[in-house]
This record gives structure tokens, sequence and C-alpha cells, in this order.
């Protein structure tokens, strides 16, 4: 058994609505993680809209589960934006040396982490990710999942990954402390993989099958096209803006 000591591995679960699926889904990934030997935790972002019908049961389920397994740390505060603000108040409460994030809705397989964390630690890598090599979950997403990934490296030819939108992503904190996220919303994964491509940082990449959801519909439809573009086109122009003006700094006056 490990020594004790700081925590290695933090394991970020996006588990907004998932309800009834969050203990066979924490159940799973604790199995994954024991096998590794290490000191982990699982933060666990149970955030919530508190004007939702039916209400979330997922905060009181989660924060059941804390009681039980003190590798288990839980956010659960009232929305104040999407996925991306999700994301950044699990990345907050994480303490590990490593941070792997990954959706709590079972599409992606807990056993994933495992995979990107051993990879991460297999060579010089600064993050490392999955794509999507088979996929089970319709032809829209398909759809959608090619035409940003091709839109995303139209606009940022710096950008290498496969499928920015993949997880899990794991992150050593040194390269998780360059980036500076903003995102609120689904733009979180491509802010992620276009800023470590802006700084020059290693990344690998692993395959994996991206299974149907297995407890509710995507929340992700056919006009998130044109959202994920708008996204793309207003962050090329700010990153451009920033460019001139540190430009216009450095030659000073």
């Amino acid at each position: 058994m490990y020594e004790r000591g700081p925590l290695e591995l933090s394991v970020i679960i996006l588990c907004y609505r998932s309800e009834d699926y969050a203990p066979k889904f924490v159940a799973e990934m604790t199995s994954a993680l024991e096998s590794l030997d290490v000191p982990y935790e699982l933060v666990l972002v149970a955030n919530y809209d508190r004007n939702a019908s039916p209400p979330d049961r997922t905060p009181e389920i989660v924060r059941e589960l804390s009681l039980h397994d003190s590798h288990i740390t839980v956010v659960a505060k009232e929305k104040q934006g999407m996925m991306g603000w999700d994301m950044r108040s699990g990345l907050e409460a994480a303490s590990g040396r490593t941070i792997a994030i990954i959706d709590g809705d079972g599409q992606m397989p807990p056993g994933d982490v495992v995979r990107v964390y051993c990879k991460l630690r297999s060579g010089p890598y600064d993050m490392v990710k999955t794509y999507r090599e088979e996929r089970r979950d319709g032809l829209v997403r398909i759809l959608i999942s090619k035409v940003f990934n091709s839109l995303l490296k139209f606009l940022f030819p710096k950008v290498r990954v496969r499928d920015a939108n993949s997880k899990p992503k794991i992150l050593t904190r040194e390269a998780l402390q360059k980036l500076r996220l903003s995102a609120d919303d689904w733009f979180a994964d491509a802010e992620i993989v276009i800023q470590v491509a802006s700084l020059g940082l290693r990344t690998g990449e692993i395959p994996t099958v991206f299974y149907p959801n297995p407890g509710r519909p995507s929340f992700v439809r056919l006009h998130a096209i044109l959202e994920f573009l708008a996204n793309l086109v207003r962050y090329r122009y700010r990153m451009l803006k920033s460019r001139r003006r540190t430009s216009l700094a450095s030659v000073g006056p």
C-alpha cells in the first residue's frame, strides 16, 4: 500500500443531473483507481439550478456518498454558469499533483482515467487526453464533433489534437497553473486545448470508446455548431487582440 503524503491524483467528476447514476459511476471509478495504488481524491461537482423542475437530487446523493468515503470531496453550489463553470469549480477544489477531468454520465469509461494517468507518467507530457475512436452516441453528435474539430484546427493551426471535446483530460499541476481558463459553457474543453497548444505544452492522446448516455438525452443539439463557431471566432479575436496589445507594449512609446 502507498505511503500517505501529498495527493498524487485528483479526479474531477462532473455530475450535473446524474442523480441515481452517480453512485454507480463513483463505485466504478474507485475500483479503477485502486489499481493505481497512489493517493487520490474524487472531486464530485454537483452544482445545481435552483429553478430546475423537477429539482436535481444529485447534490444530496453525492453528499451522502462523501459521508462513507474519505476520498470524496463535494462541490455543490448554485449554478452561475454551464459546464465550463462547473469544471472550474472542480479545479479550484482539486489538490492533486495531477488533475483529471471526466464527465460522470457514463459515456466515458472510468478506467480511461487510469489509462491517461499512466500515459502522462510514461513520457514527457503536460496533458494527456482521449480521442473518441469509436462513437456509439448517434450521427448528429458525430457530425457536430467533426465540424467543430475542423473549424477549431482551421482557426487555431497550432492545435493538433484529434478530438478537442473528448475526456478524460489529465494535466500536471504545473501545466494547469499556466492556463487562464474563463469559459463558462461547452467551450471549456476547446479553451484548454487551445491554450495548451499556444503555450507549446506537450500533449498525448489515446483512443477510447464513447458510449450512449444511459440516463438522459444529450444536452448538445445541432444548433451547437453555430454556438461553437461563434465561440471559436470570439476566442480567436480575443487572442489576436491580446497579442497585438502585448506587441505594442514591448515596443514602447
